[in-house]
């Protein structure tokens, strides 16, 4: 009574003052099993000794027990000994003992120890099966598991409903939907079939595996729905993204009168997550406010998560604030939520507090790092994130990796990039097509394509992302007759429908080069409807090039697709006034004002001793906006000086 209540130190007083406890072995088995359950598993094993040292009488429930401890604190050395113990005591074959250090070795994580006593059993009782592939499936080994049930049938045992849960669950990790089936046809022959265990695990198994029909079959035949049949197909459809029908059952939910688990609540946000639905995932919010869930890591979780891809930074950091337990889980979440929004330095402001915090990152926080560090383009960051890694000893991932480069690429050190890529035991699509950007942008255009070569080599499929980033290494590289090719050979040879990204880059590549009327011909026959993108590049090769007459036409169609946009007018003014058509620009200009349309300023940032300045164009805001101007007038009358005196030099060198 008082361990159940959880008064251990009361339990021992009372075991101290029994008289003759040498020859009351229950009262040892109790308390054996008792600190187990407290927690004081090193408390039991040391009872186990003492009683062995008081030549205590051991039976069957001392041996379940004090294994039972082994486990709980995973000393496997300590389990071997009592298994000997239990050799010598002449318990080998008794089917609770055995079960009991099957169970122990399962837990250490020792399943070798544990096929070994599954195998030194004769006569094998539903219970040691059950045993057995209880430990597969808990280590890992789950055709180990489907493996041990195939030979129970064999051996024509009668599964219990134990067994139908684990093999279920076993399917459903693995996704073999057909023996799921075979053991729910078994089910239908069995009463069984009623244990809401099991019915949960075919709920899990169908709706996981998209089997609605099924799931829906399965779940109307339930007499007693509990928060785990409900929570099952909620779940089941959140992560098959049928969230329209998860949203639903939750609501059925709720009018059956059942309060939902945290569970249930964060598949429920995930679902609104899904839809981008941030008014349902608010309503999801204040539900959970209500319900106390609110402190729950999972669904606080959730909740941020809702909060960060529905583009509510600041919603997402009060979930976060207000959390008061923080995991690693969390704390990437948050990085992650920043960069997503753009907010890149608040990223790693968050990964220096989580470094304060004292955890330690792992793979996933230095990759989000590493995007914070590429948003911002800060080299010194990003050399000391992947020196702390280094030094830190963090596994690396194929993320993590692609991380590396993709943040070296957009620092501007190609260097470092090739460096990382060269290493690299194995290589994903997502790395080869950000190598290629990188060649792309650094004018490397044949060791762009060579990467293709590389691909083709190593079975790995491009997409559409590796033609566009060797589509802008021909564009930077000015290599018109290679791109034009890509464009043919992407759909023929490699089965990839060029979009819209595709032929913007090759009409800007043909309007850098200026063929605009092959880029114009390119517009026109293109299977898609030209969108903004395709008519802004060609209009701005139009005022590279001065050609009026076609820049109106750009400027024309981009005028119908963005009709309040002043840069599209402001393009057309430029070239207007290049040309010296004043009457036209006049025109245009009296145009933009009756229609209330200007250009937004541009702007530009630089980094100065670990801190990023950001500028507008016609933004006086800066309290350092005096000095800069006069830096900039400095230099500007310094530049006049040399160019006067390189006049005057070059006029004496000529007389």
């Amino acid at each position: 009574m008082y361990f159940r209540c959880a008064r251990p130190m009361t339990s021992c007083r009372m075991f101290q003052g029994l008289e003759n406890r040498r020859r009351n072995v229950v009262s040892w088995n109790v308390m054996m099993g008792g600190l187990a359950e407290n927690g004081l598993w090193e408390s039991s094993l040391e009872l186990y000794l003492l009683g062995k040292s008081e030549e205590m009488e051991l039976v069957s429930a001392s041996f379940t027990n004090i294994l039972g401890a082994c486990g709980q604190g995973e000393c496997v050395s300590f389990g071997e000994q009592v298994h000997s113990d239990v050799v010598k005591m002449g318990f080998a074959s008794n089917h609770y003992v055995c079960t009991s250090l099957l169970t122990m070795y399962a837990k250490c994580k020792f399943i070798e120890g544990a096929e070994r006593v599954f195998e030194q059993v004769s006569d094998k009782g539903i219970e040691l099966w059950n045993a057995m592939i209880s430990a597969y499936a808990g280590s890992g080994s789950i055709y180990g598991a489907l493996d041990t049930y195939k030979q129970l049938k064999i051996h024509y045992i009668i599964p219990d409903s134990f067994t139908m849960a684990h093999v279920l669950s076993c399917c459903n990790i693995v996704e073999v939907l057909d023996l799921g089936r075979l053991v729910h046809a078994d089910l239908v022959k069995r009463p069984i079939e009623r244990n809401i265990t099991v019915e949960s695990a075919l709920l899990t198994l169908y709706t996981k595996g998209g089997l609605d029909h099924e799931a829906n079959l399965v779940f109307s035949s339930m007499t007693g729905r509990d928060v785990i049949a409900w929570g099952s197909m909620i779940s089941g459809f959140s992560q098959n993204e049928k969230f329209v029908e998860a949203l639903n059952c939750f609501r059925d939910m709720k009018k059956d009168g059942l309060k939902p688990d945290s569970d249930i609540m964060a598949s429920a946000i995930s679902s609104c997550t899904g839809l981008e639905n941030v008014n349902l995932g608010s309503l999801m919010h204040g539900f959970v406010t209500k319900s106390g869930l609110e402190k729950d890591v999972f669904v606080a979780s959730a909740l941020l998560d809702m909060y960060s891809k529905c583009g509510f930074p600041d919603m997402a950091a009060n979930v976060f604030s207000h959390m008061p337990f923080k995991n690693i889980v969390s704390w990437n979440s948050m990085m992650s939520c920043y960069s997503r929004n753009d907010l890149p330095e608040r990223s790693m402001e968050t990964f220096y507090q989580f470094l304060e915090y004292g955890l330690d990152p792992d793979a996933l926080s230095i990759t989000n790092a590493l995007v914070a560090v590429s948003l911002l383009a800060v080299l010194v960051k990003g050399k000391t994130l992947h020196g702390y890694l280094i030094r830190q000893g963090i596994l690396t991932d194929i993320h993590l990796e692609n991380a590396l480069v993709d943040m070296y690429i957009k620092s501007g050190s190609l260097k470092y990039a090739q460096n990382v890529f060269q290493k690299m035991c194995w290589k994903n699509l997502v790395l080869y097509n950000s190598m290629m950007d990188g060649y792309g942008s650094h004018g490397e255009c044949w060791k762009a394509m060579a990467l293709l070569d590389e691909m083709r080599n190593t079975s790995i499929q491009p997409d559409h992302i590796t033609f566009i980033s060797l589509l802008s290494s021909c564009n930077h590289s000015g290599l018109i007759k290679e791109g034009l090719d890509l464009l043919h050979l992407m759909k023929i040879e490699y089965g990839v429908e060029p979009r819209e990204e595709h032929y913007v880059t090759v009409v800007d590549m043909l309007g850098r080069a200026g063929q605009l009327d092959d880029a114009y011909a390119l517009v026109r026959s293109m299977p898609i409807e030209p969108s903004k993108s395709i008519w802004l590049s060609l209009l701005s090769s139009c005022r590279a090039h001065h050609n009026v007459d076609l820049g109106e036409v750009a400027a024309t169609e981009l005028s119908k697709i963005e009709p309040s946009r002043g840069s599209n007018y402001a393009q057309l003014l430029n070239i207007y006034g290049e040309a010296e058509l004043w009457d036209s620009a006049a025109k245009l200009r009296a145009l933009m004002k009756e229609e209330g349309l200007k250009k937004k300023g541009g702007c530009s940032w630089i980094e100065v001793r670990n801190k990023v300045g950001v500028f507008y164009s016609g933004d006086s805001s800066c309290p350092l906006t005096p000095q800069i101007y006069g830096a900039l007038g400095s230099l500007r009358r310094n530049m006049l000086k040399k160019e006067s005196c390189f006049d005057i030099v070059k006029a004496l060198l000529s007389y």
